[in-house]
């Protein structure tokens, strides 16, 4: 009975990777803070893996990959309106105690001459993506009047002008579109008259100087930016150009009128390289409608109404000055403008998915290795090749090093990457069975060739699981020989040595164990150190076929 106990004993510690858990959330805790020093603040720890895989970035134009610093271009009254009265209407239809970018724009436009101060401001209904417009109800002594300002398109639906009036303001937009402006519409409603359309305001809004570079590195890495923008198609493809993007811009109503809100869809926008005139439900359908293609997809967002596009994005970014309610729904929240800080967060998720996956492969086959070699042994030799005390040992001495994966220098994949777990088996099962076969011809030689005692080869046995065991992680945290760069952190290298030093001298000397002497302790490390090429060797072939006979490679 107590041998049976101490069977199930050894074999039930040595079946359960119990670090497993603790060590991929220690990696990812550490990854996260090192994205929080580089201002990108993780609130979902899981995300990072999903950020690794991102393969297609929906990213707002405003504010992401422009400065959203706007400044107001030469008005373009209508006939028989002045330009300072255009400025100074849309002035009035802008929240002076707390302006957004367009009304910061358009205050700084006005002339100190203008006198907005004599104007009493009533009833302020704000901006909302829906409305698309402002308006204010406005007094000066016994004057009462409204005014407006917004999309020229709402404006002109507001005023309902003659026929050539919205031809010729719809011309001016279409013209300052082209040149990458976007133009604000004025109107202004006298006592119970209706409104009266009184121009427009070109607002130009630069692109940021690091966009260009970053959309450049996000194609090297297998990243696909799609830029969503409420703005008119016209000056999307006019910052698109600038950008690097091509200029193959789809308004909202050519991607979703006509689609069966799937595949169609996610073609379209597949196809292009970003839809204009979009509105908040827009986002969330452009996200939906990708995923069903099977994409990662990452979707930057900065307002409440980005929330729910926000939510279904695998890796949702509120970028940096987001409303509360979009931080609170993404997975990524920016601290610091542009689009650089995304593509280095996702290279850094690709290294800490890449330290994940490096550990995995270890432990599935290191466990596979002494479990299936313990249990042989005990059936075929009615051996126990090692003790209790001895396997806990090596779950002690193992702990140590696997938890420095954390810290080691990963290598950057060149395209987006996601569990690939035939991979990661295959490899893990080849390099198990591998050590199996070479820990039996190390036990076949000490037993049968050179009839050691019980209790040696026993040590021998445990040193040999230790020193090779360790020497494996050399092996899988590389895709190629185990001396390739990066080579290992120094954390990592020092932690290896060092629990392999405590082991040999244990073993050496006898704590615990029956004590083997330097010559059979250096004799079990040369024998380790001959199969480390062999078996770096074995999986790369491994890894280049099962790369070869996968239909989407996860490693270039």
């Amino acid at each position: 009975f107590l041998r049976t106990l101490e069977f199930a004993l050894i074999l039930t510690v040595a079946a359960i990777p119990v670090a497993l858990p603790a060590v991929l959330s220690v990696t990812m805790a550490i990854g996260a803070e090192k994205l929080a020093r580089m201002k990108a603040i993780v609130s979902r720890l899981v995300s990072i893996e999903e950020l690794a895989g991102v393969d297609v970035l929906c990213a707002d134009k405003t504010g992401t990959l422009t400065k959203n610093e706007l400044t107001l271009g030469d008005p373009l009254p209508a006939a028989g309106v002045a330009a300072k009265d255009l400025i100074v209407a849309a002035a009035l239809a802008s929240n002076r105690n707390d302006p957004d970018a367009i009304d910061t724009a358009v205050l700084a436009g006005l002339e100190p001459a203008s006198d907005i101060d004599a104007y009493k401001v009533g009833k302020f209904i704000p901006f909302d993506p829906v409305s698309k417009r402002t308006e204010a109800e406005v007094s000066r002594g016994n004057e009462r009047f409204r005014t407006t300002k917004g999309a020229p398109q709402v404006v002109l639906d507001l005023v309902e002008p003659d026929a050539a009036t919205r031809a010729a303001a719809e011309k001016q937009v279409e013209e300052l579109a082209a040149k990458g402006y976007r133009a604000i519409g004025v109107a202004r409603a006298e006592g119970a008259n209706g409104w009266r359309y009184l121009g427009l305001l070109p607002i130009f809004d630069p692109p940021r100087e690091d966009s260009a570079a970053t959309i450049r590195e996000a194609k090297d890495m297998g990243v696909s930016v799609k830029m969503i923008t409420g703005d008119h198609e016209a000056i999307a493809r006019q910052i698109a150009g600038r950008l690097g993007l091509s200029t193959n811009i789809l308004s909202a109503k050519q991607v979703f009128d006509g689609g069966d809100g799937g595949g169609n869809i996610a073609t379209r926008i597949e196809g292009c390289s970003g839809v204009a005139r979009v509105f908040p439900e827009h986002k969330f359908k452009i996200v939906k409608a990708l995923q069903s293609e099977e994409h990662i997809v990452g979707m930057t967002g900065d307002g409440v109404n980005d929330a729910p596009a926000l939510k279904q994005a695998d890796v949702g970014i509120a970028v940096s000055g987001a409303t509360d309610a979009a931080r609170a729904a993404a997975d990524l929240v920016l601290t610091a403008p542009g689009l650089s800080v995304i593509a280095a967060a996702i290279e850094e998720a690709r290294r800490i998915f890449e330290r994940m996956t490096s550990y995995a492969t270890y432990r599935i086959a290191e466990t596979i290795r002494v479990l299936l070699f313990m249990t042989l042994t005990i059936v075929v030799f009615n051996f126990y090749p090692v003790t209790a005390v001895m396997i806990v040992l090596l779950a002690i001495l193992n702990d140590f090093p696997i938890m420095m994966i954390a810290y080691d220098n990963a290598p950057l994949a060149a395209r987006p990457v996601r569990w690939d777990m035939h991979r990661v088996l295959t490899i893990s099962t080849t390099l198990g069975i591998m050590g199996v076969v070479e820990t039996f011809l190390l036990f076949w030689f000490v037993d049968s060739v050179l009839k050691l005692p019980r209790e040696t080869i026993q040590t021998l046995i445990f040193l040999k699981l230790l020193v090779a065991g360790h020497l494996t992680i050399y092996v899988t945290r590389s895709q190629g020989w185990f001396w390739s760069r990066p080579w290992p952190s120094l954390r990592l290298f020092g932690t290896c040595e060092a629990t392999q030093a405590i082991g040999t001298l244990v073993a050496v000397y006898g704590v615990v164990v029956h004590p083997i002497g330097w010559f059979y302790a250096l004799a079990v490390w040369a024998y380790a150190l001959a199969w480390l090429p062999i078996e770096s060797l074995t999986a790369i072939t491994v890894r280049r076929l099962v790369d070869l006979g996968a239909e989407r490679p996860t490693r270039h």
